[in-house]
């Protein structure tokens, strides 16, 4: 497989990216934390091709990226008020939050009943992910256990030959993994650490 290098700023780059994820294929892009490589998070043959090229343990799920709060419940079942309170103060951010996973989901996105989701705060990001219908499934753009990569030359030297395309967007703002809380525990669990500083989540 050739991989595309797709210059977010020329005409019809951002089209072809999200064309791209809706015929099912791998494609790298931008966020606020690092370059993510999503698939369309319906899609269970997609998100099978997305394991076995990172090399990704199945026991580790694929997080799924939005473009609005509104498709949220589109892929969780339930959205508890901690939560929504949350998603108030902090999205779109480097916040990722486990929720209930919808039904309609396919079963190979996450080993359990929980989803980790979040909207990042990278208008190239979202604009992909708004014309890819709203939700991407998407882990970071590196082979497993390899470093996680911010800048479109670093996804593309990773992945070269192994996705349809790399859409660059320029280098991430934090270049670090986004915090994660787990809100379907009680108490809330801290399951990653990130650019968040965790008092003011908290007190949030």
């Amino acid at each position: 497989m050739k991989t595309e290098l797709l210059d977010a700023n020329e005409t019809g780059a951002i089209a072809r990216a999200a064309a791209l994820l809706v015929a099912g294929q791998i494609v790298a892009f931008p966020t606020d934390t690092l370059y993510g490589v999503g698939v369309n998070p319906f899609d269970a043959t997609a998100i099978e091709r997305l394991y076995v090229m990172k090399a990704r343990s199945l026991d580790k799920g694929i997080p799924i990226l939005l473009a609005d709060a509104s498709d949220l419940t589109r892929v969780a079942a339930a959205v508890p008020p901690l939560a929504q309170r949350l998603i108030s103060e902090y999205w779109p951010g480097p916040l990722t939050l486990v929720l209930p996973k919808h039904p309609d989901l396919p079963a190979n996105i996450s080993p359990n009943a929980n989803i980790a989701v979040r909207i990042p705060d990278h208008p190239i990001g979202r604009q992909v992910i708004r014309q890819a219908g709203g939700c991407v499934a998407t882990t970071s753009a590196n082979l497993s256990g390899e470093p996680p990569t911010a800048t479109a030359a670093a996804a593309f030297a990773a992945l070269e030959n192994l996705i349809a395309a790399v859409l660059d967007g320029g280098p991430a703002e934090h270049g670090l993994s986004s915090t994660i809380v787990d809100c379907t525990v009680d108490p809330p669990a801290v399951l990653r650490r990130g650019p968040i500083d965790l008092e003011a989540l908290w007190a949030a």
